[in-house]
């Protein structure tokens, strides 16, 4: 009996075990037990601050392991542990959520407005991208477009954009390629191919990888420049009393120069076929876009033309109510899914879901790392940073908060990190301790910091994370390292010629 109970012990454990982290590698598992059962040593024998910052630093692994397991799972069980070892309260998890508000709403149904625009936006790019036969130019497009509409629209949104029209891309070619209708879920899987299209696959993979990547760098050129570019931007400008006008001409010294060398990167490593860049989009593939869109023109029916000249003028619209902002975000989208539902004829609820999924995993992600956040707040992790920046005098002061913000960002949320910062420097110069020319100089800095050198990793950039969780990434092989390597040269570039322009250019 004791044989057998031991049996039956055994089995239930390895059922479990197999059952813990779905399909994930046997390896990520052991290492998720093992870090879940050594915060709890670690806490009992460091303290807080030290399992404060493994914490930190295991999310982070759980989001360089994406492709392996999806990191809702894996970092929201170190999230809670958080919150049972006492790292940080459930009232703080959810003030920092409270916090993130607009942004949750922005993904949920910003990103679901976008699909329900999908056949306008690959029309129009599959006409740029048969048009523009140079890699150069085609880069350079997305990145400069980007930049462009980051600068007046949420970085999501602008990304979100990119990767339908990408989504859109990759799905016609693997249809063309497969011979037939192949459903979503195995668009991923190369057998479905007769073997002489594999090479041209992987060549098309690295130039959408590519192209994705500029996008998404190019969110970060341009939302540093504007008030309504990036979230922590209407932080400071709200702290500053800075206007529209006031917020571009005081960033401008630093952020023309790093948009100048940005743009200039694109065009480097495209042309020198550097860091995975500098694929062509093979003459096969521009084929079968060709002639997709021509069949498409050829059987396009009154209700089909009705259909894109609604998702245009919806498209106009989002853009002007984004650009005046008339109302959060995440309202504006919502307005949108509800003029175009209604113009569409969708009255169907699962039709509505299937816009929506997309957004749902990583709305639910986010939460996880505002738990994390709460950590870093709740137990100052960056307060002997931040007073040792702000103990730093004159020029050196304003570069060492340029440099303090990006490191903190790109392992943060970068509003958290303006956050402390932007308060802390107005309590210097309420107390009298800086003049108002240094104050505004350092808060040029903060902005600075916190948008351009996050770009080093994924979790620096809502968009560059959003992209390396969605569904397309591992459809394009698009991992936490590559993206890490894909960006290191723009991360090297922007972020020197960001600290010269904050050394010699601010004054």
């Amino acid at each position: 009996m004791t044989s057998t109970l031991r049996q039956g012990v055994h089995s239930l454990l390895l059922t479990a075990f197999a059952g813990f982290m779905g399909h994930a590698p046997r390896a990520y598992k052991v290492g998720l037990l093992a870090a879940l059962v050594g915060n709890v040593l670690l806490w009992a024998l460091a303290g807080n601050t030290v399992v404060g910052w493994a914490f930190v630093i295991e999310f982070i692994v759980t989001l360089a392991m994406a492709l392996k397991c999806y990191p809702l799972a894996p970092g929201g069980l170190l999230a809670i542990e958080a919150v049972l070892l006492g790292l940080t309260t459930p009232e703080r998890v959810y003030a920092e959520t409270g916090h993130g508000l607009p942004i949750l709403l922005l993904l949920l149904f910003m990103v679901s407005a976008i699909a329900f625009m999908q056949e306008l936006l690959v029309f129009i790019f599959a006409r740029v991208l048969v048009a523009l036969r140079s890699r150069v130019l085609l880069g350079l497009a997305f990145c400069s477009a980007a930049a462009l509409l980051s600068a007046f629209l949420d970085a999501l949104t602008v990304i979100a954009v990119v990767m339908t029209v990408a989504l859109g891309f990759y799905r016609i070619y693997f249809i063309a390629a497969a011979g037939g209708e192949v459903a979503d879920e195995h668009l991923g899987h190369d057998v479905h191919l007769p073997e002489e299209r594999a090479g041209e696959l992987r060549q098309f993979r690295q130039a959408l990888r590519a192209l994705l990547m500029h996008a998404a760098v190019g969110t970060a050129l341009g939302g540093v420049c504007t008030l309504v570019g990036e979230p922590q931007n209407l932080l400071i400008g709200h702290v500053m009393d800075w206007s529209f006008m006031q917020f571009a001409q005081q960033v401008a010294p630093v952020s023309l120069p790093v948009l100048a060398v940005g743009l200039l990167t694109c065009v480097g490593l495209e042309q020198f076929r550097l860091f995975g860049f500098g694929a062509d989009v093979p003459p096969s593939v521009r084929q079968m876009l060709a002639e997709h869109e021509q069949r498409e023109a050829q059987q396009r029916t009154t209700r089909d033309r009705w259909r894109l000249l609604v998702q245009g003028a919806a498209a106009v619209l989002l853009v002007i109510a984004l650009a005046l902002h008339w109302a959060e975000v995440g309202l504006i989208g919502l307005a949108i899914v509800v003029c175009l539902t209604a113009l569409l004829g969708v009255a169907e609820e699962h039709r509505l879901a299937e816009a929506m999924k997309t957004a749902i995993p990583f709305t639910a992600l986010l939460v996880v790392f505002f738990a994390i956040v709460a950590v870093i707040h709740d137990q100052a992790l960056f307060q002997p940073i931040v007073d040792w920046v702000l103990s730093q005098r004159g020029a050196g002061q304003t570069a060492w908060l340029y440099l303090a913000n990006g490191a903190l960002s790109a392992i943060s949320d970068n509003v958290f990190v303006a956050t402390v910062y932007i308060t802390e420097i107005k309590k210097a110069f309420d107390g009298g301790l800086i003049s108002a020319d240094q104050y505004a100089r350092l808060a040029v800095a903060v902005n600075t910091g916190t948008n351009i050198p996050s770009v080093a990793t994924p979790n620096g950039q809502a968009a560059f994370l959003f992209l390396l969780t969605s569904a397309l990434a591992p459809l394009l092989r698009l991992s936490y390292g590559r993206m890490v390597w894909m960006a290191l040269p723009y991360f090297i570039t922007m972020t020197g010629a960001g600290l010269l322009a904050v050394i010699y250019l601010l004054h």
